[in-house]
């Protein structure tokens, strides 16, 4: 049994991010949740992204994003490219470049096994 409550964020989805801070790239993300295990840490949070400039990001950590509100166009240098729409969920492995972009907006949740922002 654990002594450890969870935890809840209500609402999180309109928690203001802050900014990516990639020049000419409307992109935020922001941690809700950082696990307490340093050894198998986790961050889960929200990526917002507005039409404009793509963002291109190298993972270097394990990561999954389910899309919950508009549409991502998400291409990697492999040649595979998808429209993500509300529910689709990705699996982005390390090492794994990544061009996000959309037609208007889109926000995801992500989990991912990384250090905290």
């Amino acid at each position: 049994m654990s002594s450890k409550p969870f935890q809840y964020k209500k609402q999180a989805i309109k928690d203001s991010q802050p900014s990516m801070n990639v020049a000419g790239v409307p992109a935020w993300l922001g941690d809700t949740f950082i696990s307490a295990d340093a050894d198998k840490r986790i961050c889960a949070g929200f990526f917002r992204l507005e039409k404009g400039n793509a963002l291109n990001y190298s993972y270097d950590y394990e990561e999954m994003k389910i899309v919950v509100e508009g549409t991502f166009i998400i291409s990697d240098d492999t040649g595979q490219k998808v429209t993500a729409t509300v529910g689709d969920v990705l699996y982005f492995p390390s090492g794994s470049n990544i061009k996000f972009e959309t037609p208007d907006h889109a926000i995801g949740f992500f989990c991912g096994q990384r250090v905290p922002l």
